[in-house]
């Protein structure tokens, strides 16, 4: 199985394995996939929030905040908020 990227993730949890091999526990794949039919209900306003939410999400995990604040405004969104700079970087 390809480890990397998050199609690997998609992949290992359709098929019930994790990345290492070993079964991903059904009570864990039966609320994961709870959650998300719920969240696919849900209805949506926009992909750009979206898209900025992941930026700051995974973008956290990669960059340090002044870079991803830099980033982010030069793509013309809005920098990051206080509240995510607490959350992500705290």
């Amino acid at each position: 199985m390809n480890q990397v990227g998050l199609k690997a993730v998609d992949e290992a949890i359709a098929n019930g394995v994790d990345l290492d091999g070993t079964a991903i526990p059904s009570k864990m794949l039966n609320l994961y996939n709870k959650i998300m039919f719920e969240e696919n209900k849900r209805k949506r306003s926009g992909v750009k929030k979206s898209m900025r939410n992941r930026c700051v999400k995974t973008g956290s995990k990669h960059f340090d905040k002044d870079t991803l604040n830099s980033m982010l405004i030069d793509a013309g969104w809005e920098g990051l908020k206080e509240k995510e700079i607490t959350f992500f970087y705290g």
